[in-house]
Parts: structure tokens; C-alpha cells; sequence
């Protein structure tokens, strides 16, 4: 059996650990955002590195689609696509979405703006990737006629292992015990933009405890926050649950 796996994520999430923890399996291949550098040359965007992130990574968005859909690299069983569901730009045809198996990874969105207010000074909703992961979760409803694994990012840090597990089962494959740590360092799978953002991640050897967050969203981001969080409690209200 083989796999594609896409799991959409919004930005200042655990993406990069939960990419972590699926390539640490011997039988899978992870790619790392293969949407953002067409993101990137079709919104015109600053993002750091915006440039070389454009020029190292392939800005066609059918060639990454032909990637993503065609054999998975390395001989691998299982394609783990880290995507950012706010770069599934409109102008990107739909129909190779259901080759694959989707999974959605959320966060509150009370620490994730708070966080994502740090480097973008004035986000939108789609900034957020809320709406565009409501709009996927409703597409493979439509399709297939069941709810897709929704994991929340506060959950998987409180009990990684019976997340992880949950998640597993969801999409059909064994839990591997390697999910629950991995080497700290760079891989060669991780976009040219990992030395702006994942400093962290770098460190890191396994998924860290939740730690609740301090800081609050300012007052005048308050109706995106409401926005935000109107997508967010739908889409939660579908996680799985340990």
C-alpha cells in the first residue's frame, strides 16, 4: 500500500514538528511546503528570503501538483505533504486534491495570532489559513462523505502519543514508535527558508509540552480574532479526540 498524505496546516502551528515526526519513519518521504514559492511569485508577497525561496523551489504550481500525485520519491509507502492551506491560491485547479488523503492540523487561534502578529504586522483571515482548511475540510465531506482527521496542536503536545496513534489509525497506517522523537538538526527535505523560521525546530528532539501562552491578542485585531475564531471552533469541534 501506498500513501499520500496532505496535511494542512495554518502558520505558527507544529507543522515543522509534525513533519518531524512523520519523516522520522523509515517508510516515508516528507516534502516541505511545496506550494510556497508559487504562493510567494503569484501574491507578490515579502516574505524573508522571498527571492531565493522563488528561485530554489519550483513556482509552477502544475509541476508541484505532478509531483505530488506522481510516485512517491525514494521508494517510500507513505508521502507526508506538510502544506499551508493559505497557499492553495485560487488560480490552482482542485481535482488532484482527491488522489490523496488529507489530514488538518489547528491551533488556537488566541496563541496562534498572537504569534503570527510577530512577524506579519497586519494579517488577514486568509493570513490565517482558517477559512481555505473549512473549505478543504467541506471538500473531502463532499466527496467522501466523512469527516477527515482534524488534530489539534494543544492536544498532540499533551499526549503526543495518543494523538499521534489516533491520527495513525484515521489515515490507515501502524503507529511507529519513532514518531515520537527524532535528531536534532536541519534536513535536506526542509525548504531553503529553514533558516529564517526553524531555529526552534532545529533543536528540538521530540514534540515539547504544552505550555499555555501569556500574551493576548491586542484589541484592535479583535474582529479577526472573532473571524478566526469562528472557523476555529467549527473545525474543532471535529478533532479527534484522545
Amino acid at each position: 500500500m501506498t500513501l499520500g498524505l496532505a496535511m494542512w496546516s495554518g502558520p505558527r502551528n507544529i507543522s515543522t514538528a509534525m513533519m518531524r515526526s512523520w519523516g522520522n519513519r523509515a517508510d516515508t518521504f516528507v516534502c516541505d511546503e511545496p506550494l510556497y514559492a508559487h504562493y510567494l511569485k503569484a501574491t507578490g508577497i515579502e516574505h524573508p528570503g522571498r527571492d531565493e525561496v522563488i528561485a530554489y523551489h519550483e513556482s509552477d504550481w502544475r509541476k508541484v501538483v505532478a509531483w505530488l500525485t506522481g510516485p512517491i520519491p525514494e521508494g517510500k509507502a507513505i508521502f507526508y505533504q506538510k502544506h499551508m492551506s493559505h497557499h492553495l491560491l485560487l488560480n490552482i485547479e482542485r481535482s488532484w486534491l482527491d488522489t490523496l488523503t488529507h489530514c488538518f492540523l489547528i491551533r488556537d487561534p488566541r496563541e496562534m495570532l498572537t504569534s503570527l502578529l510577530e512577524h506579519l504586522p497586519n494579517p488577514t483571515l486568509n493570513d490565517t489559513g482558517l477559512p481555505q482548511q473549512l473549505e478543504l475540510v467541506h471538500h473531502v465531506q463532499e466527496r467522501n462523505g466523512r469527516t477527515p482527521p482534524i488534530v489539534d496542536a494543544r492536544d498532540v503536545l499533551t499526549a503526543p502519543r495518543r494523538m499521534l496513534e489516533l491520527l495513525c489509525d484515521a489515515v490507515g497506517v501502524a503507529f511507529d514508535e519513532a514518531m515520537l522523537s527524532w535528531p536534532a538538526g536541519r534536513r535536506a527535505t526542509d525548504g531553503i527558508w529553514a533558516k529564517h523560521w526553524y531555529e526552534a525546530v532545529e533543536r528540538s528532539t521530540s514534540f515539547q509540552p504544552y505550555r499555555a501562552k501569556r500574551e493576548t491578542v491586542p484589541a484592535e485585531f479583535t474582529s479577526l480574532l472573532e473571524q478566526c475564531m469562528e472557523c476555529y471552533s467549527k473545525l474543532y469541534a471535529w478533532r479527534l479526540r484522545g
